[in-house]
């Protein structure tokens, strides 16, 4: 199910350049073709839509797996990457700006083949087999989770001894943290951003709420691009953090009047609401780089407003009674998918690296494995980032001998 099958040849281009760039995910493609490792298994995929994502569900494809692939958010969906899978003879489901009815079964479908493996991303999937479709957890090898907030949920689920399968939370694998949730977020976000509003960064005041991996990655790169921050926070330690990095902290309440532009990043809901939109600025600007749109309350935005248009692509204008307008970017969606192409290839290489090895791993593993949320092994994290150091033609230091005996011993 794809809006347009003639869009393959568009999206095959764009899969071919982020493939280019994506040297870590290339040698394991090669040796998933060579050693066919997944051959017999079904594979669901729920992850953004757009050419990285080709290029992890190819990989598992040439390993021997049957794959399915729908998107994790409607707006992120690129028609055309989904038009070149379905044309390669992949099962795909999925549409741009799908509305939640449709995205749902989008999601029904992808796992209705039943799958032996999942690849989530925000936690869908298991939300559906936990709800509607408990039988699949039965014949279900395991799954992968690659976002803090899935991860975050299927934790909630095992704590209360309700989790169906067991699932690697990569999201928590040092390759991913910290580079994809940091600087890979970091980077998609202003690009998104500045696409969407072609206005000037530099001077302006940035709110970041949120200061986890992804909320520094943020501030990091509005900091560089000469902007003024502020971060509100929930954590006194990440508070702390984040003043000692050279940003000011404050509540939202009080940040609210001081900011022309804000980024939610928290993974919680009404972070910005009918609490602070009374005291928002004349065009002031809301975004959100969480994975759902709860953390905006445009329910409430919306309630408030006297008039609501649009005024550019993917900006929304929410016109106060008093004149202020209120300009909402992507749908408060996440704005550097529903608003641009997301991270860049080379981080995603890192990303999709490690969840095409952790689906290795538990298609090998996993049935020994009880319901749970599993760590990603060690050793699947370090090789990811050893071929790269290698492509790059980085070395790195080994300890001696004489090293590993003053580690690992109290009397020396």
């Amino acid at each position: 199910m794809v809006k347009d099958i003639s869009l393959a040849p568009s999206g095959h281009k764009k899969i071919a350049w982020a493939y280019r760039h994506m040297p870590v995910l290339q040698r394991i493609a090669a040796d998933m073709k060579r050693e066919q490792p997944l051959k017999g298994l079904k594979i669901a995929i729920s992850v953004h839509v757009e050419a990285k994502t080709a290029c992890l569900a190819k990989t598992l494809a040439a390993g021997g797996a049957d794959v399915a692939l729908t998107g994790c958010n409607p707006l992120s969906t690129q028609d055309d990457v989904a038009a070149a899978l379905a044309a390669d003879g992949m099962h795909v489901y999925c549409v741009h700006g799908a509305d939640p009815d449709t995205y749902w079964q989008h999601l029904r479908d992808a796992l209705s083949f039943g799958p032996d493996l999942i690849i989530d991303d925000g936690g869908d999937f298991a939300q559906i087999i936990h709800t509607e479709m408990p039988h699949l957890a039965q014949t279900m090898i395991g799954g992968c989770e690659e976002t803090t907030t899935g991860v975050h949920r299927l934790k909630i689920l095992a704590d209360s001894g309700r989790l169906l399968f067991p699932v690697i939370a990569v999201n928590d694998a040092r390759c991913k943290h910290l580079f994809d949730n940091r600087f890979g977020t970091g980077q998609s976000v202003w690009t998104a951003i500045m696409t969407l509003t072609n206005l000037l960064v530099a001077g302006k005041t940035v709110v970041v709420a949120g200061f986890g991996m992804c909320g520094k990655g943020v501030a990091l790169r509005a900091k560089g691009l000469g902007a003024r921050v502020i971060v509100t926070e929930i954590d006194p330690v990440k508070a702390c953090e984040a003043l000692m990095e050279g940003y000011d902290v404050m509540t939202m309440t009080d940040a609210a009047s001081l900011g022309d532009l804000f980024v939610t990043v928290t993974g919680c809901c009404d972070v910005i609401d009918q609490r602070h939109f009374p005291f928002l600025k004349d065009g002031a600007i809301v975004c959100n780089a969480g994975h759902f749109d709860i953390e905006i309350n445009l329910t409430q935005l919306k309630a408030l407003a006297e008039k609501v248009e649009p005024v550019r692509e993917g900006i929304t204008a929410y016109i106060m009674p008093d004149g202020r307008r209120v300009h909402v970017l992507a749908e408060g969606r996440l704005v550097n998918l529903a608003g641009g192409d997301g991270h860049p290839a080379e981080i995603m290489d890192m990303s999709f690296a490690l969840q095409a090895l952790s689906t290795l791993y538990m298609a090998r593993e996993g049935r020994s494995f009880k319901p749970g949320v599993y760590d990603l092994p060690e050793e699947i994290d370090q090789a990811v980032a050893l071929h790269l150091l290698n492509h790059l033609s980085r070395g790195i230091d080994e300890l001696t001998p004489e090293q590993v005996d003053y580690i690992d011993n109290w009397d020396l």
